[in-house]
């Protein structure tokens, strides 16, 4: 090989400025040479190594390694299109691959909505779902017409096996807490009483008492926790696994295959339950005057019988139904108006309890003063 030659094929390699990228140019004979590589430009984004008619050995894949590993860890722009292919698949394994774009920030919290808006947003619902209860109780009441008139979806079949769950299977609870509500109420007005040795009242006030006001309200609130419930779980599941959806494909009415025969079963089962609740409780009653506070056995029968009056039975009677239909229609209604997964199921259930209570609560209320205002 001649001087020029040799000079020609001397090993070279600079950074050229090309717009706004940098460009490594190597040019030469590069085999058996100690590679000495320049620095690249400090504020160069995007890098390009270009080679012309270069031959090249291990030495100069490592010393380009050196240069350009930094770089790529910086996340700089790396071209390597210009380097024989060799070499270009060398270093496009070893080089870190480019880092992946930065995580956008995280999006900003939604802030609380305003107490106002947020009332807004609960007066709105709370009125909705008014609005449906009272869709419900229209539907109800448009099923029992059509029941009048022989044109109803409803099987006494239905209406037989409520009246079974809803009345006989609740005797024992029933039992149990009137007998316990009617000694307390004797007890504690029989305290009051003795002060002024009037417990001979006791019959009085026991009987008065759990008749009109304490047993259809005791029995009300069992019915609710312990058939209300299970309405709400049962017809909830029904909708679940879209049994009232293949009833309406059917052509068959829910509310008067499914709801109707409930509440009509509670209306009647629930005077009786009550009926009888009041029973036991002026029995346990009786057997706290006689072997605590020394009544006659005899006097508390008599004042009992004079206590119970035609009025105070239709009113306890009376009340003891508009307390079941409400535990039926709340039952019922947020069964039909359940999601369809077993935690709406659950959700249908407990709001069917909180439903029915607050409403015999404030019926309660509101029928005692109206008897009272009408003097009965």
């Amino acid at each position: 090989m001649s001087a020029p030659e040799a000079g020609e094929r001397q090993a070279r390699a600079e950074w050229q400025a090309d717009g706004g990228n940098a460009v490594l140019q190597l040019a030469g004979d590069w085999r058996g040479m100690p590679a000495e590589l320049p620095a690249p430009p400090g504020d160069a984004r995007r890098l390009r190594v270009q080679a012309q008619d270069i031959t090249w050995d291990a030495r100069l894949a490592s010393a380009l390694w050196q240069l350009l590993q930094p770089l790529a860890a910086e996340s700089r722009e790396l071209k390597l299109d210009g380097l024989p292919p060799g070499l270009a698949r060398i270093l496009t394994l070893a080089l870190p691959a480019p880092r992946a774009a930065a995580a956008p920030p995280p999006a900003p919290r939604s802030r609380r909505p305003h107490w106002v808006t947020e009332l807004g947003h609960q007066s709105h619902d709370a009125w909705e779902r008014a609005l449906a209860t009272l869709r419900f109780v229209g539907e109800l009441v448009l099923a029992f017409g059509r029941l009048l008139r022989g044109r109803s979806d409803m099987r006494g079949a239905d209406f037989a096996w409520q009246l079974d769950q809803c009345g006989p299977r609740s005797v024992p609870i029933v039992s149990l807490v009137c007998a316990l509500v009617g000694l307390i109420v004797a007890y504690m007005g029989a305290v009051q009483l003795a002060r002024f040795g009037a417990q001979v009242f006791i019959a009085d006030l026991v009987t008065i008492g759990v008749v009109r006001e304490i047993a259809p309200l005791i029995t009300a609130v069992i019915l609710s926790g312990r058939v209300g419930a299970a309405f709400a779980a049962q017809i909830g599941s029904m909708v679940a696994a879209e049994e009232v959806d293949a009833l309406r494909t059917l052509g068959i009415a829910p509310v008067d295959h499914l709801a109707l025969p409930r509440v009509l079963a509670l209306a009647v089962v629930t005077p009786l339950l009550a009926a009888y609740g009041a029973i036991v409780a002026m029995l346990m009653g009786g057997l706290v005057a006689v072997a605590i506070f020394g009544v006659e056995p005899l006097a508390y029968l008599n004042n009992s019988e004079r206590a119970l009056a035609v009025e105070h039975v239709a009113i306890g009677l009376v009340k003891a139904a508009c307390y079941g239909v409400l535990v039926g229609i709340a039952g019922c209604r947020q069964g039909l108006a359940a999601g369809r997964s077993a935690q709406a199921v659950g959700a249908a259930t407990t709001k069917s309890v909180v439903q029915s209570i607050v409403w015999i609560v404030i019926a309660a209320s509101a029928l005692t003063v109206l008897f009272q205002r009408l003097g009965w």
